[in-house]
């Protein structure tokens, strides 16, 4: 395990009802999270990231996925899925990001649940009880808007001012009683292409 690992935070609510309404199947909603101290922190400005993305980012992507999925109770079981990174007052931004926006951390995630679209993310700074907002996605299909959910927490004690938070979060299924349409509609509607939405 990494000698930078402080600890290892779970989310994990049940949603029964919205809107007044009951919710069925019951959507689950889950975040993994890891803190672990900044590795170039005091160490000035770092040009190449490389070496400790390479060592911190494959051990913190297979951890957090595997914990993710045993919580899910299967890779199958989630729908829809993101990742996060939090960075304490005195990180560079880029340090959250060097560990999670790389395929070293992301693919183990990608692969335990068949994922074919690409991970929605946040990378932000903040002190520590700061919330942790991870935007999901559906894992198949990025257009399907029914999947775009937040899972959102906080660690009252971290990040520290040395430290990173990288998360990850899932959804077993859309939000409740969703009808605002997908994003073809509205292209169909618009007379617009999917890879130009804003023809431009």
């Amino acid at each position: 395990m990494l000698p930078e690992l402080r600890k290892v935070v779970t989310f994990d609510e049940d949603i029964h009802q919205d809107g007044g309404r009951v919710v069925e199947p019951v959507l689950r909603m889950i975040g993994v999270a890891a803190v672990v101290k900044n590795p170039w922190h005091g160490r000035g400005f770092v040009e190449d990231l490389s070496l400790e993305i390479r060592r911190m980012a494959p051990v913190l992507g297979k951890m957090l996925t595997d914990r993710l999925v045993a919580l899910a109770g299967s890779g199958e079981a989630i729908e829809a899925y993101g990742k996060a990174a939090l960075c304490g007052t005195d990180c560079e931004l880029e340090h959250g990001s060097a560990l999670i926006h790389t395929l070293h951390y992301g693919n183990f995630y990608r692969e335990a649940v068949g994922a074919k679209t690409y991970l929605g993310f946040t990378n932000t700074r903040g002190p520590a009880n700061t919330q942790i907002q991870v935007p999901l996605m559906d894992k198949h299909d990025s257009g399907r808007r029914s999947h775009y959910l937040t899972v959102q927490f906080s660690i009252p004690d971290a990040p520290g001012h040395d430290e990173l938070v990288v998360a990850l979060g899932a959804a077993t299924r859309g939000r409740p009683h969703h009808r605002i349409g997908d994003r073809y509609s509205d292209l169909a509607d618009l007379g617009r292409d999917i890879e130009n939405p804003a023809d431009v």
